[in-house]
């Protein structure tokens, strides 16, 4: 059973959903069209965040342990249109890593509404 909670952002889709898992939130980007992993080449995002934009974020939170967090963010490079995900395992957020972009990039969405 998939259970999901809406919250309205600026976004493409407008929408962020709470799943079950991580996989499940893959499965429905994939199917979506989101189909890079741009967890294997970090880099591109870091050295060029104005070029990507975040259209969708799944959120998966562990009922046992608070630790268990994950969140999946369905991107898109605006050069190429090329849309795919990146997997951020917890909030311990290095500020020299991709995940903190992607954050920056979600904080600055939220603020633009």
């Amino acid at each position: 059973m998939i259970n999901f909670i809406e919250t309205k952002f600026v976004m493409k889709e407008k929408m962020q959903y709470k799943y079950e898992s991580v996989s499940v939130a893959l499965d429905q980007l994939k199917q979506k069209g989101y189909t890079i992993d741009y967890n294997l080449d970090e880099q591109l995002i870091m050295n060029n965040s104005i070029d990507f934009e975040i259209l969708i974020i799944y959120r998966y939170e562990g009922m046992s342990d608070p630790d268990d967090e994950s969140t999946v963010y369905g991107i898109e490079r605006i050069s190429t249109k090329e849309k795919g995900f990146f997997v951020v395992g917890d909030l311990s957020l290095d500020p020299e890593s991709a995940s903190k972009v992607l954050l920056d990039l979600e904080i600055k969405r939220k603020t633009q509404q």
